[in-house]
């Protein structure tokens, strides 16, 4: 016979004291402006899955990979001149 023994990490995989920390959610706001051009990025893409892209696709596409990468540069820019001293970049 065997015995039924829980599983120590998966009963405390949600304790609350392993919540995000005060960093680590500032990291992700820090980040949303980057996640949130992704999903635009994603939704574009969706669209033109199951058929040809017309133009208005192509452009969608365009303005959502130029807005992806925008927040992208943008947010390494910030975390780099928070990490230089004195400000330089």
């Amino acid at each position: 016979m065997n015995n039924i023994v829980t599983v120590q990490e998966a009963v405390t995989a949600f304790a609350p004291w392993l919540e995000p920390t005060a960093a680590e959610l500032d990291a992700i706001e820090a980040e949303m402006p980057v996640i949130l051009a992704d999903v635009d990025l994603l939704d574009a893409h969706i669209v033109t899955l199951d058929r040809t892209p017309t133009e208005l696709d192509v452009r969608r596409l365009r303005r959502a990979r130029r807005r992806a990468l925008a927040a992208r540069v943008a947010h390494i820019n910030h975390t780099v001149s928070e990490t230089l001293p004195g400000g330089a970049a």
